[in-house]
């Protein structure tokens, strides 16, 4: 049965693909050229193309009144990186199995994935029953003896109890209220079910409006969103990919079933690749699409050329960011096989919980104050700027406050005088500001300072990687070593003069290939190039986000007394 696309493409579920799709009709009888990214295909009635992928491209805005989608205005185009902090407004339709939450709803190990529901009437199970509004949060789909299931679960009196629920469970499941905020993309990624629209109020007003903005001046309103899809599709005789918009209008009829899927390319990405055994590797592949933005050595990865994937792996990269006062500050994934050498650079500490923090047994912390603070306690140490002191520890002190005594966190000190030294106590909580006097004055190895000393670290390069052509890091007058980071890795070279290897990023390029059935005549990689990577603010937070979901914050620093 025909279709048009945009149709398709909105009830299509991603674990179908990829599809085979017949052109039914088009724009002219003769067909549709069609051009994006300088990619022309033309789309003839008749023409066979196959679906690899897809992903919403643009956004279409209506503006509504009272949540309600029949009164919204003329619509208006955003782009996923138009600016602004949203609140998903929870859909008031249910849905009505586990089964359609999989298909529509995103569900994923991020913590954009894990969306919440709730159902009107008590759910019973084996060894728990799920009360009428109880918050269920799904975690992730996978098969449990035998059925597929969504891993859940609820808190009661903060404890957490796990269960599963099968696909084939039916009742009324309707969104539960979401309270955290999100980007455009994000919500574009994670918070459109498929076949809906979604409705999301704007959390922050604009922080600049000019008449190139589609919304309205001061606008604070609710936005319908309507997903425009971008479709990734292979042609018959065609080695390239092919971008087409879920909105163009051409009939299509799914096919797959009666044709056969192995006549077309068969296109992989880096995920593709990385998912694949490791009994597989090493193996030739041609880039039949290459990324868009790379820097060195990646400009190498062009479309058309034939590489060695030599073996997949994780790999520790430092995060660092530049040092500096205004923004936008630059970011860095340093390989531990750097081999320039670092000298420390002071540290700034906003408060005396910070300097609890940063101490060590290795070596006594020693700063100067660079802000005032006043003592609310006789029993502890007024600061004046200029002020020096050698960091002991923490402890509990007895004050007196407001004619009663009370015990409180307290940062014992050394006061550094002239001729000699003067023990103090420094509230906890003390807002102030503290630079680090460094009188270490060694070289290090980055392996040296991870191994060494506790993260975050400011540094700068005292002698540059000289087995590099051009070390991006030796210009930068300061840097911070923020945490050590696991990411995922495709270790290749060139097929026609493998001179040397080199890993790319898994998950920060994207880039198609083309296995091809050519022997490898070199098992063992060339030498590998150390490359320090220098990535974009969106990606910087997006490392940060998405790959140390363990990490825990640090206790909230106690408070000052009122």
């Amino acid at each position: 049965m025909a279709s048009t696309l945009e149709k398709f493409i909105h009830s299509l579920d991603h674990r179908a693909l990829p599809r085979v799709l017949q052109i039914q009709s088009g724009i002219y009888f003769q067909g549709s050229i069609y051009e994006m990214f300088g990619n022309e295909c033309c789309l003839s009635t008749g023409e066979v193309i196959k679906v690899i992928g897809f992903k919403i491209n643009k956004l279409i805005a209506s503006i509504c009144e009272n949540n309600e989608v029949s009164h919204y205005s003329a619509k208006v185009e955003l782009p996923l990186n138009f600016p602004g902090l949203y609140k998903v407004v929870a859909d008031k339709t249910p849905y009505f199995s586990i089964e359609e939450i999989t298909r529509k709803v995103s569900i994923g190990p991020t913590r954009f994935g894990h969306p919440c529901f709730y159902s009107p009437e008590d759910i019973k199970l084996p060894n728990l029953t799920i009360k009428q509004g109880e918050q269920i949060t799904f975690n992730s789909v996978e098969e449990v003896n035998g059925t597929m299931s969504v891993n859940c679960d609820v808190v009661r009196n903060n404890r957490s109890h796990s269960f599963t629920l099968p696909l084939s469970q039916e009742g009324k499941f309707y969104e539960c209220e979401d309270d955290q905020i999100y980007t455009l993309k994000e919500i574009a990624e994670w918070k459109i079910p498929k076949c809906r629209n979604r409705i999301v109020k704007l959390s922050n007003a604009l922080q600049m409006w000019d008449s190139s903005n589609p919304l309205p001046e001061n606008f604070d309103g609710c936005l319908v969103l309507t997903p425009i899809y971008e479709v990734q599709a292979v042609m018959k005789f065609r080695k390239d990919i092919v971008h087409i918009l879920s909105d163009l209008d051409v009939e299509v009829k799914d096919i797959t079933d009666c044709y056969d899927i192995s006549s077309f390319l068969q296109p992989l990405s880096l995920e593709d690749v990385f998912e694949r055994t490791s009994k597989e590797f090493p193996m030739v592949a041609e880039i039949i699409e290459g990324p868009s933005h790379s820097p060195k050595p990646c400009t190498l990865l062009y479309t058309g050329k034939e590489i060695i994937i030599y073996k997949k792996y994780q790999a520790t990269r430092v995060l660092a960011s530049e040092i500096r006062s205004d923004s936008p500050k630059r970011h860095f994934l340093i390989p531990m096989s750097y081999k320039g050498k670092f000298k420390r650079r002071p540290r700034e500490f906003p408060t005396a919980y910070d300097l609890e923090i940063a101490r060590s047994e290795k070596e006594q912390l020693h700063v100067v104050a660079t802000k005032a603070f006043d003592s609310p306690y006789k029993e502890l140490f007024s600061v004046s700027v200029g002020d020096q002191f050698l960091v002991q520890q923490c402890q509990t002190s007895e004050v007196l406050f407001e004619g009663r005594r009370e015990l409180i966190d307290v940062l014992s000190c050394e006061q550094i005088l002239p001729d000699t030294y003067k023990k103090v106590l420094l509230p906890m909580y003390m807002e102030g500001g503290f630079v680090e006097v460094i009188h270490d004055k060694k070289q290090y190895q980055l392996s040296e300072i991870c191994k060494e000393f506790r993260l975050p670290f400011n540094v700068k390069v005292s002698v540059r990687d000289l087995s590099i052509e051009e070390d991006i890091l030796a210009a930068v007058p300061g840097l911070q070593f923020e945490e050590e980071i696991t990411d995922s890795y495709l270790l290749i070279s060139s097929a026609s003069s493998p001179a040397e290897s080199w890993e790319i990023p898994v998950y920060r390029l994207s880039m198609s290939v083309h296995l091809l059935s050519k022997d490898v005549q070199a098992v063992v990689p060339p030498v590998t190039k150390t490359t320090v990577e220098e990535i974009s603010e969106e990606q910087y937070y997006m490392v940060r986000r998405y790959e140390n979901q363990t990490l825990h914050p640090p206790p909230r620093p106690p408070k000052n007394p009122t």
